[in-house]
């Protein structure tokens, strides 16, 4: 698994170094694999609009790595995230806070609440989020990027 991250780090470091941007790589070991963060200056290239950038860049970082561990014979990648600042850190806390904040609503009002448009994985950290909440339940309605989350009492 460190084999793994190293190369991880190097696909990292080279992608970084071809769009002229410096930053230190932080392995954070986590329960479902690992986050890879960029402790960068240039955050906002790397980020962009609503994490659009940083969506992309995990992207390509992801599909290369999963062709080079293949290469080097890797049965089971190692599963990853990439993150730059804690971006992502803070926008998973910010999801769950808002998914916990109207599932009160919910239970309080009794009524359905409908989320903001979502992209797939903003929508799981919601569904997983209130999971664990057995009076509530959750459907993703609408199609494409107008993808929604709606709330609703059981």
């Amino acid at each position: 698994m460190e084999n793994q991250k190293e190369i991880i780090i190097k696909i990292m470091e080279e992608i970084l170094a071809k769009m002229t941007l410096a930053g230190d790589i932080e392995v954070i070991d986590e329960v479902d694999g690992a986050r890879f963060v960029v402790k960068t200056r240039s955050a906002n290239a790397l980020i962009g609009n609503n994490g659009q950038n940083l969506s992309s860049f995990s992207h390509i970082i992801k599909k290369i790595a999963e062709v080079k561990l293949r290469k080097s014979g890797v049965l089971e990648p190692l599963q990853f995230s990439v993150d730059v600042n804690d971006y992502q850190l803070k926008k998973t806390d910010e999801l769950k806070s808002l998914a916990k904040m109207n599932a009160q609503r919910v239970r309080y009002f009794k009524k359905e609440v409908v989320l903001p448009h979502m992209n797939s994985y903003e929508r799981r950290i919601v569904h997983t989020a209130l999971a664990e909440y057995p009076d509530i339940n959750t459907e993703s309605v609408g199609e494409g990027e107008e993808r929604k989350i709606i709330i609703r009492p059981i």
